[in-house]
């Protein structure tokens, strides 16, 4: 059976992207291995869907190419999708810092979605995999004479197989062979998310699928995900285990004013989150345990005022108890009175405090991340399309493709860009 557009992944991007060529009056088939649309947009933001940032910016993305991101996302903002939620009076709001979330849960979101591709007339094939992709591409012998070449490398990896064409391509159709059928388009997108919650069923099928094409793949890292320790540090750390606390945490340039949890093996929370998407092994995070303070010239003014406090004391005004008493015995020992202390050792706490070096072991990995950093090199797509610029009628949105966005709603916000500028031309 044909179709103009085959979309491979049900997912935000996906749906997004069918959406739009089914208005289009396109005719549009989207394929999922699932029972059931949309399964991450229903867990993500505990069950109520951060869908998207009302300060969404290319700043808030990380890609080889810093460039990319920046002509989807300007033609297709979160006020745009905000548009669309009013319109079936979902209610929502805003957390913090624009991220938008539903108010009770993410099913009326999906619903929502589910019920624009209906309108759009888009065709569903679930519990569906692939088999066999074959680029057929139509060439001209002569002025008056065509024939199909089926001259191929056939190429088998994991548990399908492509065929890629040899020759010149003027006009390409898309053969795929499914658990179900046998199919064929004109356009082709690939939609099927990164490594992140396997236990949705994420997999390696769409950067196999580039490989196979001949696109280039940036190395792939689990990210938005928290940091485990050297065993060293894990003892220290178990300690605090459940302990959440105001910081600010960089990471390689990047500042992130966040809460850190502290877990039996490592850091959690929010800013460990956004560290990991601008980590890489080896690297030191640093954090600042009072941000809105200077150290040094606070326990300075203590001390010039006599008091006779010990440190661990004072820092319990700031800071959670428990984490100060485990704190100073590892970094300041001292039982001496504030007064009793040298400058100097006030100097040398406050440059822990306010810089405390940390050094993760890796990060926790992709049955935690929530998102894939890396993926389809995003030199050989268009900006504008997200086409392949190697094979004619190939597309690759969401996060399949090189583009991460930071924790708050921005990685949903690009599946719906990306898949709305491919939804305008396939």
């Amino acid at each position: 059976m044909f179709y103009d557009v085959i979309i491979i992944g049900g997912g935000a991007a996906g749906l997004m992207c069918a959406i739009q060529a089914g208005y289009r009056k396109r005719k549009v088939l989207l394929i999922d291995h699932a029972k059931k649309l949309g399964g991450k947009i229903l867990i993500s933001g505990g069950g109520r869907c951060n869908f998207t940032n009302k300060g969404a910016t290319p700043k808030n993305y990380v890609s080889h190419n810093p460039h990319f991101f920046k002509s989807a996302l300007s033609r297709y903002t979160p006020y745009d999708f905000i548009e669309l939620v009013k319109k079936y009076n979902i209610s929502f709001y805003e957390k913090k810092w624009g991220q938008l979330f539903c108010t009770h849960s993410a099913r009326p979101l999906l619903n929502m979605l589910l019920s624009e591709a209906h309108k759009a007339n888009v065709e569903n094939l679930l519990d569906c995999k692939i088999k066999k992709i074959s680029v057929i591409r139509h060439c001209e012998e002569s002025k008056t004479t065509r024939q199909s070449h089926r001259d191929s490398d056939e190429i088998t990896t994991g548990s399908f197989r492509t065929l890629v064409m040899t020759a010149k391509d003027d006009n390409e159709k898309f053969e795929i062979e499914t658990t179900q059928k046998k199919l064929s388009c004109s356009s082709l997108v690939i939609a099927t998310g990164g490594l992140s919650i396997p236990k949705l069923g994420a997999s390696g099928f769409g950067y196999n699928l580039a490989k196979q094409f001949g696109l280039s793949i940036v190395q792939t890292y689990p990210a938005l995900d928290g940091f485990i320790l050297n065993p060293q540090e894990i003892n220290f750390f178990g300690k605090l285990a459940g302990i959440s606390l105001d910081c600010m945490l960089t990471c390689n340039g990047e500042k992130f004013r966040e809460n850190i949890l502290f877990t039996h093996k490592g850091l959690s929370g929010p800013a460990a989150l956004q560290a990991s998407l601008y980590w890489n092994e080896g690297d030191s995070i640093f954090i600042n345990l009072l941000p809105e303070l200077n150290g040094y010239e606070w326990l300075l003014q203590r001390k010039n005022q006599g008091e006779r406090f010990k440190i661990k004391n004072i820092l319990k005004e700031k800071l959670p108890h428990h984490f100060v008493d485990h704190f100073c015995l590892k970094y300041f020992q001292s039982e001496k009175s504030l007064n009793e202390i040298k400058n100097q050792d006030l100097k040398n706490l406050s440059k822990i405090i306010h810089a405390w070096e940390i050094k993760p072991l890796s990060t926790v990995g992709y049955h935690k991340a929530e998102v894939t950093r890396g993926g389809v090199d995003t030199h050989e797509l268009s900006s504008k399309t997200l086409e392949s610029t190697k094979v004619k009628g190939l597309y690759f949105i969401g996060e399949v493709v090189d583009v991460t966005g930071q924790l708050g709603g921005y990685n949903f916000q690009w599946a719906w860009a990306s898949g709305w500028a491919a939804g305008q031309v396939v």
